[in-house]
């Protein structure tokens, strides 16, 4: 049986379509707590966001540049 830390190395070694397609999976095979409807908008707006990003109506920022700019606004 293979470790955690070699499925890893062979799922990143995959092209960007099949890692998303994993991971989309990995999500779904998730238990949640959360109410089912909420868990569903959250599904369905997650799914938006990322077809936005594949289609390229939207440009991804950096998690870091994200954080920044929202310090900017709240920052006195």
């Amino acid at each position: 049986m293979r470790s955690i830390e070699q499925l890893t190395e062979e799922m990143l070694s995959l092209p960007s379509a099949s890692r998303a397609l994993l991971a989309d999976k990995l999500v779904e095979s998730l238990e949640f707590d959360a109410d089912s409807t909420i868990q569903e908008v959250w599904v369905t707006e997650a799914k938006r966001r990322r077809d936005e990003v594949r289609d390229g109506s939207v440009q991804p920022i950096l998690g870091e540049d994200a954080l920044t700019q929202v310090r900017r606004l709240i920052e006195p």
